[in-house]
């Protein structure tokens, strides 16, 4: 039977926020209101076959963790190898979406689609845009072909390598930088602009082992730092000095460091800290040269290259 269900996975965020009072759009708590509430505020929403829900979690997701995340992983996982599921859609707050995405497309890999959706307006609010992101998140869940993670916000599509949160307030605050999005969710209809992030066989069922060791062991501590005007590099001796296992830092335009800050990075990697060199700007990425004595992060934004980092000292 070809497969129906999309499942519809709680994380908690602004999507299920409540405020006092619905002209408040910042006022608000995070993470209160249920899946299930929330999908009971959209009746459409079961017409086109079974949705099934769960609630991993109910966090704001400025507190998203590598607890919640291993858990997150595990059900998405468990959801991915049942032949009767069609996609999954992970409600998530805003702030750290980007994050989250990219964990699930580096840690997974996979051939059905994975969408996070999210608010930038709580439940309460006088016109909250989570139903409609949820909806078009739906949408985009069950559309043929449509494969690995991406996040759907006021009707754009974008990567789970490349979306960024890039605007405080606005109800699109996503970007996909200089890659653009994949495609635009107009009535209920994707209109595809570029192709899904790329599927692995067999990922899944391989990550098996660094989601168990994600919820049992203590996930090697990596930690971003940013280059800037006078940066020093006693920040880079007092971490390591705590036992930071990994330094990303997110240097000024292609990657530049402070020589001081430099000076102090070369002598923690000789020391065997892993460090990367990113870059604070949101588009652009950084272009390495024969000399550089620190490695770049291969077109990744400073967050995201934490991730990474991590999943490759797990591994």
């Amino acid at each position: 039977m070809h497969p129906q269900n999309i499942v519809i996975l709680g994380t908690g965020g602004t999507i299920a926020g409540r405020a006092a009072n619905v002209s408040d759009n910042i006022g608000y708590t995070a993470a209160q209101v249920g899946v299930e509430e929330l999908l009971a505020a959209i009746p459409t929403l079961a017409q086109a076959g079974t949705v099934l829900t769960e609630q991993v979690a109910q966090v704001d997701s400025k507190d998203m963790s590598f607890a919640v995340w291993a858990k997150l992983a595990a059900r998405v996982s468990h959801y991915l190898a049942q032949p009767d599921v069609q996609g999954i859609v992970i409600t998530h707050g805003t702030d750290t979406l980007e994050e989250t995405a990219f964990f699930l497309q580096a840690l997974l890999a996979p051939a059905k689609p994975v969408v996070l959706t999210c608010a930038m307006r709580p439940a309460t609010a006088l016109a909250p845009d989570g139903p409609q992101n949820l909806l078009d998140a739906v949408a985009v869940a069950r559309h043929a072909g449509a494969q690995g993670v991406v996040a759907v916000c006021a009707g754009v599509v974008h990567g789970a390598a490349d979306v960024q949160k890039a605007h405080t307030y606005r109800l699109d605050p996503f970007t996909s930088g200089d890659a653009g999005p994949i495609g635009y969710v107009e009535e209920g209809r994707l209109r595809q602009l570029r192709s899904w992030p790329q599927a692995q066989a067999g990922r899944v069922q391989a990550a098996a082992g660094t989601i168990a060791s994600l919820a049992s062991t203590a996930v090697p501590r990596v930690e971003v730092l940013m280059n800037h005007a006078g940066a020093g590099g006693a920040i880079v001796q007092a971490l390591q000095a705590q036992g930071v296992q990994g330094l990303v830092v997110a240097g000024t335009g292609n990657g530049s460091l402070h020589h001081e800050l430099e000076a102090a990075l070369l002598k923690a990697q000789a020391a065997g800290i892993k460090v990367v060199r990113a870059s604070r700007c949101t588009a652009g990425r950084v272009l390495p040269t024969p000399a550089d004595a620190i490695p770049d992060s291969d077109g990744l934004s400073p967050v995201k290259a934490r991730v990474q980092l991590i999943l490759q000292l797990l591994a």
